[in-house]
């Protein structure tokens, strides 16, 4: 099951309903896997593969609402599979040579873990209280954002940006200030990026945050929190590159969003300790 399933035999020349049939069979064949008198090591590496590919499936789920998955409850029930299998792994008995099968794994599930949040968009017409988003439809398959306030809604947003990936409602989070918002927006199965709405003196601005510059592999880089202010942001990062996985925690500038201090952990930064939003704190891989 396991020779069968690998992520590395997957052709990226699939088309999307290929790769769709391909990640469904993939998972009937290591479900079919009776776990109960294996090992704790085979044990191990059976979740780390489910859950890989359950994070796919849920971003592939809320690409096609089509296929009758259930909606965006099936959307919901494959993100909270892998994380569920992430969380069942033994690490007292993960071998060595499976530690990056472990990273690959929690990059793919950071990825899409907020399929599993029930966000709901707001309604065309509503005017929030404070800085958010309302979606709407651009052109054939794109999503646009629209930053929306109390003086302005969908007729008359602040900012509209159009993006073909999937944008995930439910992670919108604004400064106090309501000069800033973090968004998620995942173009890829298992890249996830970060939109920041920034205000300036000529007005607002949308910039994407990468999960790297530069890595072949799966990566994504999510909001962990506002330091009091208005002028930074806190954000963590993972990625594979060149059969290495970075991990760090930093300190954004929200002028520049370019790094101002970073760490490998959340105690080796003390603003990022102090500071970190204890919803990203409870919902994050990065911190497993």
């Amino acid at each position: 099951a396991l020779a069968l399933t690998k992520h590395e035999c997957v052709s990226p020349n699939l088309t999307p309903m290929a790769r769709f049939a391909l990640d469904n069979w993939r998972i009937e064949v290591l479900e079919r896997v009776s776990l109960q008198k294996l090992p704790e090591v085979l044990k191990n590496r059976l979740h780390l593969r489910k859950a890989g590919i359950w994070a796919s499936l849920a971003w592939q789920r809320a690409r096609r609402p089509e296929t009758g998955e259930g909606g965006e409850q099936g959307v919901r029930e494959a993100a909270g599979r892998a994380i569920d299998e992430l969380a069942l792994i033994n690490k007292s008995e993960l071998m060595e040579t499976d530690v990056a099968a472990y990273s690959d794994a929690a990059i793919r599930v950071g990825a899409s873990r907020w399929a599993a949040s029930a966000g709901v968009p707001l309604a065309p017409n509503t005017k929030p209280a404070k800085l958010s988003v309302v979606l709407s439809a651009g052109q054939p398959g794109e999503t646009c954002v629209n930053l929306v306030d109390a003086k302005h809604d969908l007729r008359n947003p602040l900012l509209t940006r159009c993006t073909y990936g999937i944008v995930w409602p439910a992670s919108a989070t604004a400064n106090a200030q309501g000069t800033a918002l973090a968004l998620a927006v995942q173009p890829l199965d298992a890249w996830r990026e970060m939109w920041v709405f920034r205000q300036s003196a000529d007005g607002w601005h949308a910039d994407v945050v990468p999960p790297a510059l530069e890595a072949a592999g799966p990566g994504y880089v999510e909001f962990a929190g506002w330091v009091p202010g208005g002028t930074e942001m806190l954000a963590a990062r993972e990625s594979r590159g060149d059969g290495r996985y970075p991990q760090s925690f930093e300190v954004l500038s929200l002028t520049t969003l370019e790094t101002m201090k970073k760490a490998d952990t959340v105690g080796n930064l003390s603003t990022f300790y102090r500071w970190q939003d204890p919803a990203w704190k409870g919902g994050t891989v990065a911190l497993r």
